[in-house]
């Protein structure tokens, strides 16, 4: 466990709506582990117009942001550099206030999703099928770049999103396919099957689970199990939640702003025990 000493120090979530985000709890839990009594993390509701005004105000004693829906892409002209990462999917999750006054956008959700599915024992797929074709979608997808050897198919319900999706596998170097939303249960044939769509979108697909499902991906946590979630476990299936990348993608921002490293399963309790009446569908 490494760690460099500091004064106290600020952190926070920003985003709309924001109110029930888990980030503050994951944090507070890793600067608790990591015995950084100093160090403080709340939660700002920021919208996109209110973005530029927020940083302005920000000073010294600040280290880092954790962004959500809306500002993953509003914030990237506002930031002085951002990580190839978060370049290969335009999307900036987590801000570093560097030592010299610099402002890094980066992105721990690709990373996440990479380490979540590496503690499920998921290190390579030779193909895989993504539900949905947003946001996340193009974050699955750069995970999968690093992971999968061959095609993945994404099931997407227009023309439009599937143009955008091929347009993101081209840019990842990632060999896509794309499939109506309508022939979605073929989807859970593949070895590994990442459901990236808003509750209660995959619960009609639950009856589809085949009697020896693989590994199933769903981003979800609110609620949970999802229906597809339950009847994958049901029939044996390896099942991956979205506390998992929440968990995964804020290690790695604690990282990023403190220097310090905190294992996954020291702060997943506290993720747990909020979860009954304090969660999000979001992945901050």
């Amino acid at each position: 466990m490494a760690s460099k000493a500091v004064d106290a120090r600020r952190a926070a979530v920003l985003g709309k709506p924001i109110a029930h985000s888990l980030s503050p709890v994951l944090h507070r839990a890793a600067y608790a582990e990591l015995g950084l009594a100093d160090w403080s993390y709340e939660r700002f509701e920021v919208d996109e117009a209110g973005l530029p005004g927020f940083l302005e105000g920000l000073g010294p004693e600040w280290a880092g942001l954790s962004l959500t829906m809306p500002l993953k892409r509003a914030v990237i002209p506002l930031v002085d550099e951002i990580s190839e990462t978060a370049a290969s999917v335009d999307a900036v999750n987590t801000v570093v206030f560097a030592e010299d006054g610099q402002l890094v956008g980066d992105n721990t959700d690709i990373p996440g999703m990479v380490a979540a599915l590496r503690e499920h024992g998921i290190e390579q797929v030779d193909s895989a099928a993504i539900l949905g074709a947003g946001a996340t979608a193009s974050s699955a997808l750069a995970a999968l770049s690093r992971i999968c050897t061959g095609e993945v198919v994404a099931y997407v319900r227009s023309d439009a999103r599937a143009a955008e999706m091929r347009q993101w596998g081209a840019r990842l170097d990632v060999e896509v396919r794309t499939a109506d939303w309508a022939d979605a249960a073929e989807a859970l044939r593949a070895p590994l099957v990442i459901a990236t769509t808003p509750a209660g979108t995959t619960d009609a697909l639950a009856t589809a689970v085949p009697e020896r499902p693989t590994t199933l991906f769903d981003v979800l946590y609110d609620p949970w199990p999802t229906e597809l979630a339950a009847r994958w476990s049901m029939f044996g299936g390896a099942v991956v939640s979205g506390l998992d990348l929440l968990v995964h993608q804020a290690v790695l921002q604690v990282q990023l702003m403190t220097g310090c490293t905190v294992p996954a399963g020291l702060i997943r309790p506290a993720g747990e025990r909020a979860m009954g009446s304090h969660a999000t569908s979001d992945h901050l």
